[in-house]
């Protein structure tokens, strides 16, 4: 018999890779309060009663808790719908997975540290900047503290899932491009580490199927700047000659983009190298893989 998964929040980009690797090997059942497949039922896990509801009558093996809020200026003018969706409705998680006595998932955040040290592994104690690390870090330390199994998986500048529902850096740069621009304004004062949602995806599946529980830290290979992730996307894309990039600070675009983000999100999977369980590949492979997959025909 299979096992279930009930996957709450899994419309947006992370949800599709799970959808993808996990719907062959168990049972699932997808939830979003944005039904965008016919593979989703609605959900809105802030409702507690409907989220209790909904999960105890699909009785699942596991419940993995993917949604929240992801933009940090509407997390920042928004401040008590974002404590309510990314950490109230985790505590909520929390309490399911222990009424069922069933592991539960968690995703953080690189964004939780504060970018004062060029690398942060596993172990290294996070400093959160606003509202939205401040409410991640909040659910991460709930989960550790209070589920008997758990992964908790930080993931770091994440790519997956293709123009329809990417809404971070490469999926802004490609609409950019897409849009005809020749001369791409690109912040060369942050770095960090991509993540590809089908290689995070996997990963999480392995350690699932080891039951190795716990925090992890789930990044691609290689640590790099938002500049040399545009110079590797218009190399991907035969663009490099026919673009100009242009390196700007981050007060460039300040009007925009006002909530305060580390310097460095640098992340090393520290923990699951030395479990010699690391699927995620570096990030210029993941990249390639990404474009390849789900950008075919995008520009033309």
């Amino acid at each position: 018999m299979k096992k279930k998964i009930y996957i709450a929040g899994c419309g947006g980009m992370l949800g599709e890779a799970f959808h993808k690797q996990f719907q062959e090997d168990y049972i699932l059942k997808c939830t979003d309060k944005d039904v965008n497949e016919d593979w989703l039922s609605f959900l809105d896990f802030r409702d507690f009663d409907a989220y209790k509801k909904d999960v105890l009558e699909f009785k699942p093996d596991y419940l993995f808790h993917l949604g929240a809020y992801t933009d940090l200026e509407f997390c920042e003018t928004n401040i008590d719908d974002t404590y309510n969706t990314n950490t109230l409705s985790v505590e909520s998680a929390v309490y399911l997975a222990n009424e069922l006595d069933i592991p539960l998932l968690y995703i953080s955040t690189a964004g939780i540290f504060d970018g004062k040290k060029e690398l942060y592994d596993d172990w290294d104690l996070p400093n959160p900047l606003g509202h939205y690390a401040r409410a991640k870090y909040a659910g991460e330390r709930f989960v550790i503290e209070n589920t008997r199994r758990y992964l908790v998986c930080r993931a770091g500048w994440m790519m997956g899932s293709g123009p329809r529902k990417d809404k971070k850096f490469i999926q802004k740069i490609m609409k950019q491009l897409k849009d005809g621009k020749k001369e791409l304004f690109i912040v060369d004062d942050k770095d960090g580490t991509p993540t590809y949602t089908q290689d995070f995806a996997k990963n999480v599946k392995l350690l699932i199927n080891k039951e190795y529980w716990g925090l992890y830290n789930m990044v691609c290979g290689g640590q790099t700047s938002r500049f040399e992730v545009t110079q590797e996307l218009l190399k991907i894309l035969n663009l490099s000659g026919s673009v100009k990039l242009t390196p700007v600070s981050s007060d460039y675009f300040k009007d925009v983009y006002f909530a305060e983000r580390p310097p460095c999100e640098r992340l090393v999977n520290r923990k699951l190298n030395i479990r010699n369980l690391n699927l995620m590949r570096d990030w210029k492979i993941a990249l390639e893989e990404y474009i390849t997959n789900y950008y075919n025909d995008y520009l033309v």
